[in-house]
């Protein structure tokens, strides 16, 4: 008998009147809100206009939901156009499936669509924006346990996660809450993303790259613990093999970015005042270090001391000329 456990909502809906409120679709709405936030107050910080990662984010949130979706329904077909199932349940997204690869993917597409209109370098809108995406994607996975969905091997630990549906081949018991490991690891990778941005001040979508690899890491081993229906490539889940592949691709992209383009970009978006800045490993601007440092402080008093010996001078010799004229 357990001692203790993670209950299952009896339910993934609630009705405010007539109107439906899915938990899942919850769960997703407010992690894209947390994203465009955090989003803002960094983009705001590498110099750019308060309001621009929203006005991307029309571009990349419904690219990112689409691929998303799309990269589900591909990779889990037979739950959509096998023998007795209804192809229309592909568009009912509300019910749980989005595949984090294409939704990052075409995201991407997106963003990149946005970026392009505004002038304004993909690279540095991704560093902005990729821990708010980690946190979105922790929100994003409590959308699971409303669904009772995505869960790990039968476990008696104390925070196993209860199944209590026994519908499309679920069995009641107590299970991994894979979707809390995943919830937790991403708060962890947001939080390293934040902190590593400020100790290095990456740039050239280094951050971005950062995040993509740790999350990758978590994912491996964490979808490794699921027991639901999926492809298996030489053992192992076709989400494991997307793992690895995109963890290398994102190591290769950091280590050739950081010997072909050091440092952090300038200019993150034309025209914008770059100001603010002290958040997020923000520098101040140059004239003010300047101001600030001791040997551009003494100069300043050397060029005043000699521009005041030189009215000095000049007034003596006026008035001896003065002086002399009197004398003639």
């Amino acid at each position: 008998m357990e001692l203790a456990f993670i209950p299952s909502p009896s339910r993934g809906v609630l009705y405010l009147g007539p109107t439906p409120l899915r938990g899942y679709a919850f769960c997703i709405i407010i992690g894209v809100f947390v994203a465009v936030w955090l989003g803002n107050k960094r983009w705001i910080a590498r110099g750019g206009r308060a309001g621009t990662v929203a006005d991307i984010a029309v571009w990349a949130v419904p690219f990112g939901l689409v691929g998303g979706r799309l990269y589900h329904v591909i990779t889990d077909y037979e739950l959509y156009f096998s023998e007795g199932r209804d192809w229309v349940d592909a568009f009912k997204i509300w019910e749980g499936g989005l595949g984090i690869w294409g939704a990052i993917a075409l995201g991407a597409l997106g963003a990149w669509i946005g970026c392009r209109r505004r002038g304004i370098p993909l690279p540095a809108y991704a560093d902005a924006v990729a821990p708010g995406i980690a946190f979105a994607q922790a929100i994003g996975r409590w959308g699971n346990w409303f669904n009772q969905e995505l869960y790990g091997k039968p476990t008696d630990m104390p925070w196993a996660l209860e199944i209590t549906s026994s519908s499309d081949g679920r069995v009641p018991g107590t299970y991994h809450p894979t979707f809390l490991y995943e919830s937790l690891w991403c708060v962890g990778v947001a939080f390293l993303v934040i902190w590593a941005d400020r100790r290095f001040r990456l740039g050239h979508g280094r951050a971005f790259a950062l995040y993509v690899a740790a999350y990758c890491t978590g994912r491996a081993w964490i979808e490794y613990m699921r027991v639901d229906d999926a492809h298996h490539i030489l053992g192992l889940r076709l989400n494991v093999w997307t793992a690895i592949f995109v963890f290398l691709l994102a190591v290769t992209y950091l280590v050739v970015s950081a010997k072909k383009r050091p440092g952090r970009e300038e200019i993150v978006e034309p025209g914008a005042d770059a100001s603010g800045g002290a958040a997020d490993g923000a520098e101040p601007d140059d004239a003010a270090d300047k101001a600030d440092r001791p040997e551009a402080a003494g100069k300043d008093d050397e060029a005043a001391d000699k521009a005041g010996s030189d009215a000095t001078a000049e007034a003596d010799a006026a008035g001896d000329e003065a002086r002399s004229g009197k004398k003639t």
